[in-house]
């Protein structure tokens, strides 16, 4: 059978949850995000997971694999688990089930143990050939092969900072009580959730309050990047901090990364042979080190100007100088790779990353990928600012998440101060404005099972009125009427 990488880690999943369940039955399994290109999960009522009781885990988890144990579908009708939710003991399992519409919930047995998942698995325990398991902070991290590469391991990274901002996020979560969709559905229910949106939206306001201190405190800082995956935020997050930094009396300018590039005609080639705008060779990196320079010496200069028609520069520029107690900020893919910004001393420049980090999850047992919230993000904003149907955003959907891998997430750990800008109520909003352009893709199309997919994921939310939504709001930037980002 094809590597499916979904089926794998489902179905190691599945054979690690029942490895737990015998060895500490009292135990609750809390699956968070991922890290590491892996899953971190934590045991809710134990202080922290041991080496040696991970050995443990793993001997029992390879037993289970060399047996080839069967597993079973029971059910994959909502109803059915629905009738008999008052003898499933796990609460956040009941607590989605009856407030979803509709929800891809199936439960499987595996040698007696029953579990709940929204993916398909293997047959058998057979098919699992290759994983890890290891100890992380206060829980484990449970990796398994990809995609890209099925026959190894993917390298492991520490990423410390990363860790550090979703635990912050997470335990946030957890206190408002919305760590699942079952209990973010309740909220929309029963008439809170107008004041659990006010303190997510207030969350970032502090957030970035706390965040410009740090630049304004520092002296030696002139040069400010941010960077992130697509669809992070980054034309608002930018924008609102321009404000921040204005209102503490220092005042910013903006340049653009697209103003660099060096002509179409240029641009180097990736792997495939086409052209990579993403590339940082493609930008003039000469250039805007002297621009970068020139500005904060205090120099008026000529910065070029880009034009996407013709691929190449305008024979006019702008002209541009930094006011006086300003400083400097560039947003772009590449902003914290130290080679873009190579001839200006480290000390003067502070690295912001900034990513939809979601913690909202389905349930313990099951998280929600940030690229989905990303890639949802992205359907509605491309369809209502540029009129792209979601089949072209799809399309180009691997190509992006491509460029991310090589260009941004190796660099994050670089950042001086990490922001998640994923808000833990969107979803419910975006929900109908890309349920009607995902229904727009027809069977002939090669994205028609994705398009279903993200349909029945979306399916499990309450629609949230975008009425409330305020407009500073990042998630403005996306459905529409942002004071930041006009379309």
């Amino acid at each position: 059978m094809e590597f499916n990488e979904k089926l794998y880690s489902t179905t190691l999943k599945l054979i690690f949850l029942k490895s737990i369940y015998e060895i500490f039955p009292e135990s609750e399994v809390q699956i968070q995000h991922t890290l590491s290109k892996g899953l971190y999960g934590e045991l809710k009522n134990k202080r922290k997971i041991t080496k040696e009781q991970i050995m443990l885990i793993k001997k029992r988890m390879d037993e289970i694999i060399k047996n080839n144990l069967t597993i079973n579908l029971i059910t994959a009708d909502i109803e059915d688990i629905r009738k008999k939710s008052k003898y499933i003991k796990r609460k956040d399992v009941v607590r989605t089930v009856n407030t979803a519409g509709w929800l891809p919930i199936k439960e499987f047995e595996l040698d007696g143990y029953h579990d709940f998942f929204y993916e398909n698995v293997y047959p058998n325990t057979g098919y699992i050939y290759l994983y890890d398991l290891i100890s992380y902070s206060s829980g484990f991290i449970l990796r398994f092969p990809l995609s890209d590469n099925p026959k190894i391991l993917p390298l492991y990274i520490e990423t410390p900072k990363l860790s550090l901002i979703q635990r912050e996020c997470g335990i946030w979560d957890e206190m408002m009580d919305v760590s699942y969709i079952g209990s973010l559905n309740e909220k929309t229910m029963d008439g809170t959730i107008e004041e659990l949106i006010r303190i997510n939206e207030t969350l970032h306001e502090v957030k970035l309050a706390e965040l410009t201190n740090k630049i304004i405190k520092n002296k030696k800082i002139k040069l400010v990047t941010i960077a992130g995956p697509s669809s992070s935020g980054k034309t608002t997050f930018s924008k609102r901090l321009m404000l921040y930094l204005k209102a503490n009396r220092v005042f910013p300018i903006l340049i653009s990364l697209d103003s660099y590039y060096i002509g179409r005609d240029y641009v180097p080639l990736d792997e495939y042979g086409k052209k990579d705008f993403e590339n940082i060779e493609a930008l003039d990196l000469e250039l805007l080190n002297k621009n970068i320079k020139d500005l904060i010496e205090g120099k008026k200069i000529e910065i070029p100007e880009y034009d996407f028609v013709t691929g190449k520069r305008k024979e006019q520029g702008i002209w541009m100088e930094i006011p006086k107690n300003g400083l400097l900020i560039i947003e772009g893919i590449h902003g914290l790779n130290e080679k873009l910004t190579r001839d200006i001393e480290r000390d003067e420049k502070f690295k912001i990353y900034i990513s939809c980090l979601t913690q909202l999850n389905i349930d313990m047992h099951n998280r929600i990928p940030t690229n989905e919230v990303r890639k949802i993000r992205r359907i509605v904003r491309d369809s209502l600012s540029r009129g792209t149907k979601a089949e072209a955003t799809l399309a180009m959907w691997d190509s992006v998440r491509r460029g991310e891998e090589k260009y941004i997430f190796k660099y994050q750990e670089e950042a001086d101060v990490m922001f998640d800008s994923n808000l833990v109520y969107e979803l419910g909003v975006l929900k109908r404005y890309a349920m009607k352009e995902l229904m727009k893709i027809n069977m002939e199309s090669k994205y028609y099972d994705e398009a279903k997919r993200l349909l029945r994921f979306l399916y499990c939310f309450i629609d949230i009125d975008d009425k409330y939504v305020p407009d500073v709001s990042l998630l403005k930037e996306f459905i529409g009427g942002s004071y930041f980002y006009s379309y």
